[in-house]
This record gives C-alpha cells, sequence and structure tokens, in this order.
C-alpha cells in the first residue's frame, strides 16, 4: 500500500509532525496533556509521595521517587502520543502496524521462524527439566518409604497436630542420633579389642613399670567371688557391677595397646580418644544442621509481630487434622493464644503504668522469691551430694544386705535426682505466679529453670563423684593421683552411675505410664463427680516430655567415654519410649492447652538439646585433661591423664608436620586467627544489620503500596458515586 511512492508509515508521521508544530493543536494532545497533568497531581496526593515530602532525612529519595514516576508518565504518554512510535510497533498486534502488506508477511516469517526455534529449545529444556524432576521425586519418595516410623508420625500428625509430631520426629532423630554415635564407638573401639581376644592380630598389652608408678595403683580385682545369688544378678544387671563390669560395656575392660599385623599397626588408645572427639563434633554439626531450619522459621515469626493477630485468625488452622477430638481442641487453643497475646499487651500496658513504688515492690517480691528458688536448687544438690557419698561408701565397704536394701541403695542418687526433677518444676510454677510476669515469659522461665535443674543435678553428681575420687585420707592422693582404694578404676564407676541413670530413667517413665496415666484414664473414663471431673484427662505436656529426653541425652554424651556401649543402650532405650508415649499419647492423654508451633518446637527442642552438649563436655574435659588416668585400667594407663597421648602421637610425626602442628596450636598462630575471626564476625554482623535495614525499608514501601491502594480505591469510589449521581440528574435543557 503506497502512495505516490510514500510509504504509509512515513504518511502519517509526517502528519503527526505537522499536527504538533501547528498553532492549531490536535485535540487528542490537549486531552492527553490533561491526562498527565491530572496525574501528576494524583501522584502527589498519594499517601506514599506525602510521606516521603514530611520526612527531611529523605528529601533525595522523595525526589528520586518523583522524577522515576513522572519519566514512568512522561513516557507513557509521549507513548500514546506517538513520539516514539518504532517502540511502539513491537509491542501492537501486526495487523494494526502501519506498514505495507509485503513488509507485514516478512515480519511474520520472522517471528514465526524465531518462535519455532524457541519452541523447539524450550520443550527439550521443559522435556529433560521434567524428567530429571520426576527422577528426584520418585527417588525421594522411596527414600522416604524407609524412613522410621513414618505412617505412625503421620498418623500423630493427622490427630494430634504438628507440635506433637514435632516432638516424636526429634525422639526419631536422637535414635539415629545415637545409633550412629553406637556405629563409631562400636566400630573404631569395640571391634578391634573383640579381634585382639580372638587372637586373630598381634596384640601388646598395657603394661606399667613399677619404677613409674606403685604397684598398689595397678590393682582391679574382678567382682567373680563364689556362689552369687539370682537377686545379685538382676542387682548387676541394672546397676552394672559384678560380671557387667569386665566387658565390653565399660571403660576397664579396654586394657590394650597397640594391634599390629603385619605392617598394619593400629593404636587403640588414639582411636579411643578421637572417636570421642567425633562423636562429639558429629552430635554438634547435625543438630546445628537441623536447628537452622527452625532458627529461620521463628526469627521470620518473631519479626512479623504486627501481623500476628491475622496470622492467627487467617492462617493458624493447622490442615493437617483429621480427629473431630482434635480439631476442637484446636479451636481451644487458637482462642487461648488470642487470649494470651491480648494478655500479654494487657499486662505490657500495665507494666509502663507502672509507679517507681509499684516497681520497688515488685522487684523486692522477685529477689525474695528468686532466694527461695535458690534454696529450693541448694537443698537439692545436698541431697544429691550426701546420698551419692552414702552410696559410694555403701558400695566399697561390701556389707550386703537384702535384694531391696541393696538395690535401693545402689539407685539411691538416682532416685533423688529424678525426685527433684519432679518436684522443682511443680513448685516453680507456684512460685512464678506471684513474679507478675507475662504468659509467655512464664512459660519460658519455668523451662529455663526445669534445664538448669535437670542438668545441674547431673554435675553436682559427677562433682561428687570426683571429689570422692581425688580425696584422700592423707590430704594428697599419693602416688597413683586419686584415691585407688575406693576406686581402683575411676573411670568404670563415672561409667556405672551414667548407666544407672539412664535404665532408671528407662523405668521411671514406664512406670509412669503404666501405673498413673492408664489408672488415671480409667478413673477419668469410668467414674463421675466433682474430684474426678477436677482432675482430668491427662494432657501431653511437650516441653516437660522433650527435658525428658534431653536429660538422657545428656547422661549419654557424658557416660560414652567411660561407657563406650552405652549409645546402644540410649538407641534401643528411645527406640522402648517411642512406643510407650505413641500408645499413651492415643489411649491416654489428650494435647496440651498450651501447644507449639512446629516451626517453634523443633528450634526450642534444639536449642535445649544444644544447651545440654557443652555441659555434657565440661566433665569430659575434665576427666580426660586434668584426673590422672586409672593404673589398673583402661587404655590410657601409661598416660598420666588421656591428654598425654597427643603429644605423643605428635612427636611421632616427620619434624616438619610436628612443626606446623605445634605452630598451629601455639600462640603466634591463636592471636592472629582470633582476630581474623573477630573481623569476620563483624563483617557478618554488619552485612546482617544492613540486610534489615533494606527489609525494613522494604517492609515500608509494602506499608505505603497498601496506602496508595486504599487511597486510590477511595478516590476511584467517590468519582464513581459523582458520576452516578450526575447521569441521575434529569437534563433540564433538552426537556
Amino acid at each position: 500500500m503506497v502512495f505516490h511512492g510514500v510509504s504509509r508509515r512515513q504518511t502519517t508521521m509526517a502528519k503527526w509532525r505537522v499536527c504538533k508544530s501547528s498553532p492549531y493543536r490536535n485535540p487528542l494532545h490537549t486531552e492527553l496533556k490533561d491526562v498527565y497533568l491530572s496525574i501528576n497531581e494524583l501522584l502527589h496526593e498519594l499517601p506514599s509521595y506525602r510521606s516521603l515530602v514530611r520526612r527531611p532525612s529523605t528529601n533525595i529519595a522523595g525526589s528520586r521517587r518523583k522524577s522515576v514516576l513522572s519519566n514512568f508518565f512522561t513516557a507513557s504518554i509521549s507513548r500514546k502520543k506517538g513520539d516514539s512510535l518504532t517502540d511502539l510497533e513491537d509491542d501492537r498486534p501486526l495487523r494494526e502496524l502501519p506498514v505495507s502488506i509485503k513488509e507485514k508477511r516478512r515480519i511474520r516469517a520472522r517471528q514465526d521462524y524465531q518462535a519455532n526455534v524457541l519452541a523447539k529449545q524450550e520443550q527439550g529444556y521443559l522435556f529433560r527439566k521434567t524428567a530429571w524432576r520426576r527422577f528426584a521425586q520418585a527417588t525421594k519418595e522411596h527414600i522416604s518409604n524407609l524412613y522410621l516410623w513414618k505412617r505412625a508420625i503421620h498418623d500423630i500428625e493427622g490427630k494430634f497436630g504438628t507440635g506433637i509430631q514435632s516432638y516424636f520426629s526429634f525422639l526419631r532423630f536422637l535414635v539415629l542420633l545415637n545409633f550412629v554415635n553406637f556405629l563409631l564407638m562400636f566400630t573404631f573401639v569395640t571391634i578391634p579389642m573383640i579381634i585382639s581376644k580372638h587372637g586373630v592380630v598381634n596384640i601388646t598389652h598395657v603394661q606399667v613399670s613399677s619404677s613409674v608408678v606403685a604397684e598398689e595403683c595397678t590393682v582391679y580385682e574382678a567382682h567373680n567371688q563364689g556362689l552369687i545369688l539370682f537377686y545379685s544378678y538382676m542387682i548387676n544387671l541394672l546397676s552394672g557391677t559384678g560380671f557387667l563390669e569386665q566387658t565390653y560395656l565399660f571403660y576397664g575392660f579396654y586394657k590394650t595397646d597397640n594391634l599390629m599385623s603385619g605392617n598394619f599397626h593400629y593404636n587403640l588408645p588414639l582411636a579411643y580418644f578421637i572417636t570421642t572427639f567425633s562423636y562429639i563434633l558429629l552430635s554438634l554439626f547435625w543438630i546445628v544442621k537441623r536447628a537452622v531450619e527452625g532458627f529461620k522459621r521463628s526469627f521470620i515469626r518473631s519479626e512479623d509481630r504486627f501481623q500476628s493477630f491475622c496470622n492467627k485468625i487467617f492462617a493458624g488452622w493447622d490442615f493437617c487434622i483429621t480427629d473431630q477430638h482434635a480439631a476442637q481442641l484446636k479451636h481451644s487453643s487458637l482462642q487461648y493464644e488470642l487470649q494470651t497475646d491480648l494478655d500479654e499487651d494487657r499486662i505490657k500496658q500495665k507494666i509502663a503504668d507502672r509507679t517507681k513504688r509499684e516497681k520497688i515492690r515488685i522487684y523486692f517480691l522477685r529477689v525474695l522469691l528468686n532466694l527461695l528458688v535458690a534454696m529450693i536448687l541448694a537443698t537439692c544438690f545436698y541431697c544429691i551430694y550426701k546420698t551419692t557419698v552414702y552410696s559410694q561408701q555403701y558400695g566399697s565397704s561390701g556389707d550386703g544386705g537384702s535384694f531391696a536394701i541393696d538395690l535401693l541403695i545402689q539407685y539411691l542418687p538416682s532416685i533423688v535426682i529424678t525426685a527433684a526433677n519432679f518436684v522443682t518444676p511443680l513448685l516453680f510454677e507456684h512460685i512464678i505466679r506471684f513474679e507478675d510476669y507475662s504468659p509467655a515469659f512464664e512459660i519460658k522461665f519455668i523451662l529455663i529453670r526445669s534445664v538448669f535443674v535437670r542438668l545441674a543435678n547431673i554435675i553436682v553428681l559427677l562433682v561428687t563423684l570426683w571429689t570422692q575420687i581425688t580425696k584422700c585420707d592423707g590430704g594428697k592422693c599419693l602416688p597413683c593421683g586419686y584415691n585407688n582404694k575406693l576406686y581402683p578404676c575411676w573411670e568404670t564407676r563415672i561409667g556405672q552411675e551414667m548407666y544407672k541413670l539412664m535404665i532408671f530413667d528407662l523405668i521411671i517413665i514406664s512406670a509412669v505410664t503404666l501405673f498413673v496415666e492408664f489408672p488415671r484414664k480409667l478413673i477419668v473414663t469410668y467414674c463421675s463427680g466433682p474430684p474426678f471431673t477436677w482432675w482430668g484427662q491427662q494432657q501431653f505436656a511437650i516441653p516437660q516430655n522433650v527435658l525428658e529426653i534431653v536429660y538422657g541425652q545428656t547422661i549419654c554424651w557424658i557416660g560414652t567415654f567411660y561407657s563406650p556401649l552405652l549409645p546402644g543402650i540410649a538407641t534401643i532405650k528411645y527406640f522402648f519410649i517411642f512406643y510407650i508415649k505413641r500408645i499413651s499419647l492415643m489411649n491416654n492423654c489428650r494435647p496440651s492447652t498450651r501447644p507449639f508451633r512446629a516451626s517453634s518446637s523443633n528450634f526450642f527442642f534444639l536449642a535445649v538439646l544444644l544447651i545440654g552438649l557443652p555441659l555434657a563436655c565440661i566433665p569430659i574435659v575434665f576427666g580426660i585433661a586434668l584426673i590422672s588416668s586409672s593404673k589398673a585400667c583402661g587404655p590410657f594407663i601409661k598416660y598420666n591423664t588421656a591428654w598425654n597421648i597427643i603429644p605423643e602421637t605428635i612427636n611421632n610425626f616427620p619434624k616438619g608436620l610436628r612443626h606446623l602442628l605445634y605452630g598451629l596450636g601455639s600462640e603466634a598462630f591463636a592471636v592472629p586467627f582470633f582476630v581474623f575471626v573477630c573481623l569476620i564476625l563483624f563483617y557478618l554482623v554488619a552485612l546482617a544489620g544492613a540486610h534489615k535495614r533494606v527489609v525494613n525499608q522494604l517492609r515500608d514501601q509494602l506499608t505505603m503500596q497498601g496506602r496508595d491502594k486504599q487511597y486510590l480505591i477511595r478516590k476511584l469510589t467517590r468519582e464513581t458515586v459523582l458520576l452516578r449521581r450526575y447521569s441521575s440528574v434529569p437534563n433540564v435543557e433538552n426537556e
């Protein structure tokens, strides 16, 4: 389509230039100019623009925002006016382009060719991506079918929600963790010892010269004396004494130095030390890896406080619940959460309105109540100390009594510790009511105190044992460095105490389920009356159950060095606890009225577990580095302490490697490394602060965009109402 040799597009552009330069303006141009001015006026009325103008520190940002918006609308207006028609051609349909039919055919052919090429490439890419995704999903499904207790945990999630499901997932994690730790100790410590006992390889036993250590320090007799009654076997099985003391279960049995087969040399003491260090690091990395995801979710939830009520109302429902009773409990729990949030706001307002006299009174009352808590803890610690001393002295005296008395005295420290773990949280719940804290802080503070009590009781027990180990009649223990008369193999004695604590913990959990929760369920179900209805059905309290298994895991970490097979016992213990808790949950319990979300629960569980791991490392490091190792048992007989094997091993390395390792352990490397780590930490903190500021700015922008939309909706509604009113007015002139 050509008119006198000039294309339609050139004709249109010429007409547009004439119209633009003519003194008689095009009505379309005037209308677009009015639209542009009205849009600028509308932009100046937006809440976001007004907030930027009011802030003096953001004038640059405001001017930049204004210029960006103005440029955007100017470009749109100029595009509508036709100043850049070439850019408009690519966006418009082909039939609307002002070009000839030949040019349109050429453009259509080029577009079809490009579309075919891109379609083939995209189809190939999508096919490969889909195939890989299906393969990954199929592999993931097959692997997930191998998960331990997958169906059981899924049923628990459907009936009781994600909070209780996270507890059983945490229990499964501890089973896997202890099983891996057991494999480490069994592979690198126990299997070489079993091989050495069967004579497969040449072995060298540890022998200490009498010139170095007195002969009395090397005496360690087995407890296989005469005829043993049946109940003695039961006591030995439950306390780890007797026939169990001289087995692979405890430290004292591993009295081997090197295993040799041709050119192969296996240093059992070094393997024992490195494996202990390895299972602690493995536990740390595994726990931290699992805690990161929960920390991210809980951090996001804690930062999003201004939407907490909306999240609870519109997104608080757990769609995994399939049981009607659980759904009713979820309704009540959401109501409780909203009520708790309102109570917290009310208490915060009450705290802000306190006078100085009220503040002094409440602080004085809190000091008195904390002194009362300290007295309760001191009483518990003193009872643990006295019962431990009495139990150790009774066991060393050899005075035999009846089966019940012997078993009671053997387990006396464990009984006192368990009683303290049960009584003190109940006392803390009554005491904290008078301290006038917010409901959420009350729960956290009670849990912190309960965790401290449970872990501190173990530390008190170990400190008591070590005072007995390092205490002698003549003051300093000579020549062995420890009380060899009372403890010829003190490492085995500590392993026995940790073994008794673990066995007794399993007995208590089973007994409470069998003799407390089941009868309570029967009484509440089949008996009526005020006392029984007041008692109510047993609640599945997640924090208390978590503290139980964290307490047992801390015992396992401490005792693994002194009892290498203790992780295997812990694996079996948690395996049984899973089924005990599951049966009790399904038949006896109902969810707690204070439920935990899955994300916050996972992070809380692992945070408590991370508190227990460093506390478990303290007694291990103390026993390895400071207390003299036993000279009558164990793999470290010829060393003053277990740590001495590391310098001796390094001294056998080549000269260059030895100097390198000593250099890495010296102050010349430690100080620059510490400074470098501090600089990296400072950089990460600064980067986190910058990201936080960006996030806050984005949140402000989202808030202002919401206000802009509300303003535009109100303005549009007002204009619509006015338009309807104007259209409804009759035209008097036409009439």
